[in-house]
């Protein structure tokens, strides 16, 4: 007697099944075969920070298409799986999870914070799994890895070590993108810019020694003007020329300050022709300062209250103080005008706060050689995007990009393998080893960087580090280069060119020759 079909599918009844046959029977397992051609598709590591979403249906679906049709063909195909860490996005969650727990993270200490936060990663990384299973994803989940897996760990190290030993890696202070309610320092790819509606604020600063004279700036943020350190001009403004050399006070705080004259700086035509110099606090200001060897001074704490520096303003909020300056400057008369202006402002783009330019010590990758490295595999078509328009992108980060600020003050993630002497001041780097004592003065109070290294350092060695690099393995000889990455277009500069720059100077071979670029599912 025939078993009658039910009216309507239940993917329940078949889906969970045929899956697990499939994996059972090892159908998506690659090896090392000389006999065949290798096809190799790197999966872009979901963030283990809850669940994935239609972007990412929609991306490993183009991915198994690519994969599918491979097999078929008779190539040897594999389809490398994993996750990300997401340093700062999974960070804040765990904190805030916490948080609703009645924990705070600098009570419980970094080691216990990360206990936690591992617990977060089994739970979300194996949903994130689970989940992918449901596609029906046919990557080789034998070969399943995670950033922060101790082989790709290795290969993090690896690359520090020697990018710092090459001079390509370094620690300075300068001018970078910090978020006060992170509390860390952001990459210029981690910023958004965005029109928001603001003010000018023109305000008169006294001449020093010259009764009821004064020189008239513009400013956005008058808050900055306790880190003013000089105004500057340009020698050509007829207005100003026989100001250079001369020295304001500055309002509100009454130290002096000289006007300086710099033609490449300064438009004569844009707002007052005088334009206010805060090296610490902008980074063409910070430029300025360098060239004409002018003091920088921070007036902010980390969560952006003003500091020490900043007079009777200090421990107010950065948005208070603003009002309290500019009413200060009123009382005194030296507020001109406020005129309206619509103007972009860098915000975080995980927590939509605005950033603060602050300088800070930071660890730094040098980007000048492994960039022009990178121009030139688009040049001479070793390399190539799917839609072509696509290496505008490309192009355009690579043209402009300055060095790398690569150093977090997070707790979760690769933490910088560097350890201080604390009686010389000596810098010890070595990989994989843990020093026992200073290799200069010999003492053992050493002390490691508090401070991790940003998620796409790790992620931009994905395509290899997957493969066991930097051993020589079988599967590195053989699947890799990898032959196809598929990916959004919102992510080119984050992590496509990173891989890029990674792979020729790690390995001296492209991580992948083709680059399939699909659009982004925007309705919510």
């Amino acid at each position: 007697m025939s078993k009658e079909l039910v009216k309507s599918y239940d993917p329940k009844e078949i889906e969970d099944k045929l899956y697990q046959k499939w994996l059972n029977k090892g159908y998506f397992h690659a090896k090392v075969n000389p006999d065949k051609k290798p096809f190799t598709i790197v999966m872009p590591p979901p963030n283990i920070t809850g669940q994935l979403h239609m972007g990412h249906a929609l991306d490993n679906t183009m991915q198994d298409i690519l994969i599918r049709f491979r097999r078929m063909q008779g190539y040897e195909v594999l389809w490398q799986p994993g996750t990300d860490h997401a340093a700062i996005a999974t960070e804040v969650k765990v904190t805030n999870m916490l948080k609703n727990l009645g924990i705070e993270k600098q009570e419980i200490g970094r080691e216990e914070f990360l206990k936690y936060t591992w617990k977060w990663k089994e739970k979300y990384g194996s949903r994130i799994i689970k989940q992918l299973y449901k596609l029906g994803v046919s990557a080789d989940w034998e070969r399943e890895r995670f950033t922060m897996d101790e082989g790709c760990s290795n290969a993090v190290e690896k690359v520090f070590v020697r990018l710092y030993e090459k001079g390509w890696i370094y620690k300075g202070s300068r001018i970078i993108n910090w978020c006060p309610k992170c509390q860390t320092s952001l990459s210029d790819v981690e910023v958004e810019h965005e029109n928001q509606d603001g003010f000018f604020w023109y305000i008169n600063y006294p001449i020093a020694g010259e009764k009821n004279q004064y020189i008239e700036i513009a400013t956005t943020r008058p808050e900055t003007l306790l880190g003013d350190t000089a105004v500057a001009v340009n020698p050509e403004d007829k207005r100003y020329q026989g100001l250079i050399g001369k020295m304001l006070k500055l309002p509100l705080i009454n130290r002096e300050i000289p006007v300086i004259a710099d033609n490449e700086y300064v438009d004569k035509e844009f707002g007052t022709g005088c334009v206010k110099i805060t090296p610490a606090h902008d980074p063409n200001d910070f430029k300025v300062g360098k060239k004409h060897n002018l003091e920088e001074i921070n007036i902010l704490n980390d969560d952006a209250t003003i500091n020490e520096k900043g007079g009777q303003y200090a421990g107010m909020d950065r948005y208070k103080a603003r009002k309290s300056i500019v009413s200060d400057l009123e009382k005194q008369g030296l507020l001109v005008k406020v005129v309206p202006y619509t103007h972009a402002v860098g915000i975080h783009d995980r927590c939509h706060t605005t950033v603060e330019p602050m300088i800070k010590p930071q660890w730094f990758v040098r980007m000048k050689e492994m960039a022009r490295a990178s121009l030139e595999v688009l040049k001479t078509e070793d390399l190539n995007f799917v839609p072509e328009r696509f290496n505008k992108i490309y192009l355009y980060w690579l043209k402009n990009t300055k060095d790398w600020c690569i150093s977090r003050q997070l707790w979760w993630g690769h933490r910088i393998p560097v350890w201080y002497c604390q009686e010389c001041g000596e810098i010890l780097i070595k990989k994989g080893v843990v020093p026992d004592k200073c290799l200069k003065c010999g003492c053992t109070n050493l002390r490691q960087d508090e401070d991790t290294l940003d998620t796409w350092f790790s992620s931009a060695l994905w395509p290899f580090s997957t493969l066991g690099w930097p051993d020589e393995t079988s599967e590195l000889t053989y699947f890799y280069p990898t032959s196809v990455l598929v990916t959004g277009y919102d992510i080119i500069f984050f992590w496509v060119i990173r891989m890029v720059f990674s792979g020729l100077e790690q390995t001296g071979k492209l991580p992948f020759k083709h680059v399939l670029i699909h659009g982004l599912v925007r309705d919510s």
